[in-house]
């Protein structure tokens, strides 16, 4: 079996709005938007939900709701320009990026 290395991205988008610091709409609303981002920019797609929290510029603790996209084998260019399209649509401060390489392969199986 051969194990191929490839880029692994994931983009981190919190679900509050930046202003408000409270999330405006359902969860539902905003995985539908990521994935019709997604779609438009014709990339393979995974989306998980977390809990996290992070410190505000003026010290203040937020707890907030993020959804984590992962994107295999997807050019630097098109990774970031969706992170800018997520950025502006969740109306958010920032998104993270992270990027690493990782060793990806598929398994087939069946029985007959």
């Amino acid at each position: 079996m051969y194990r191929e290395a490839t880029r692994e991205n994931k983009i981190y988008v919190g679900l509050n709005d930046s202003i408000t610091k409270q999330q405006l709409f359902e969860t539902d609303k905003y995985k539908s938007v990521l994935k019709n981002v997604c779609y438009s920019y014709h990339v393979s797609f995974s989306v998980s939900m977390i809990e996290g929290g992070y410190f505000s510029e003026d010290g203040g603790f937020v707890q907030e709701d993020s959804i984590v996209i992962t994107l295999i084998d997807v050019d630097e260019k098109t990774v970031e320009e969706i992170a800018r399209d997520l950025c502006a649509f969740f109306h958010q401060e920032s998104v993270l990026v992270t990027e690493g390489t990782i060793r990806a392969f598929y398994i087939q199986e069946r029985i007959d």
